[in-house]
């Protein structure tokens, strides 16, 4: 059954458990999601501007195209998601727990998620662009078609990620750890011939 339109917003709804929601179109700004728990929910087209969902969990949740603004992601925990399309501006984020889930188009722009462990993630074609992600764990992460102009990953663990020559211009990655594949393709994206 899908919930379309529906304003949430300023509703107080912590720590509820729901399963095999659908939400289009609906509206929880200034909502207080905290200790929420979706499972095989959807959220399309939803509003989460200045949401609380501080220590919420999610596991096989799917946000698409959802716009978080100011929201409070701190101590969340994503499990197996997607957050197609989705994009999040001036959000708390740390500390977060993202594993197994799909960030494919994903609006990171500005976002600060130094030290965060992104490992394995699947992050085609998002938007970093000036975020901090120094120190980050992004080790076999996919960065395929990433904008990362302005990106900090100095410090971060780059190891198995793939990164196309447009990311490697652009993003800082002074101090970061990568592999032999990395490096030369870092090498000859800033105009070095190799070998």
């Amino acid at each position: 059954m899908d919930i379309i339109g529906e304003d949430y917003s300023d509703a107080v709804l912590c720590g509820q458990k729901w399963e095999g929601r659908s939400f289009v179109r609906c509206d929880f700004t200034e909502a207080d999601l905290r200790g929420l728990a979706t499972s095989g929910c959807t959220f399309t087209d939803c509003s989460f501007d200045r949401t609380d969902l501080g220590g919420s969990a999610h596991r096989a949740t799917a946000f698409r195209s959802c716009r978080f603004t100011r929201a409070v992601l701190a101590s969340a925990e994503f499990t197996s998601c997607s957050w197609l399309g989705s994009m999040f501006l001036d959000c708390a984020l740390r500390p977060i727990t993202v594993t197994e889930t799909d960030l494919t188009l994903v609006g990171l722009s500005g976002a600060v998620l130094r030290k965060a462990s992104l490992r394995g993630l699947r992050l085609r074609e998002a938007n970093f662009q000036d975020a901090d992600l120094r120190d980050a764990d992004l080790r076999d992460v996919d960065l395929t078609g990433a904008r990362l102009r302005g990106c900090r990953l100095e410090g971060a663990d780059l190891r198995g990620a793939r990164l196309d020559a447009d990311g490697l211009a652009q993003a800082t990655l002074r101090g970061a750890r990568v592999d032999l594949d990395t490096a030369v393709a870092f090498a000859a994206a800033h105009g070095l011939r190799v070998g």
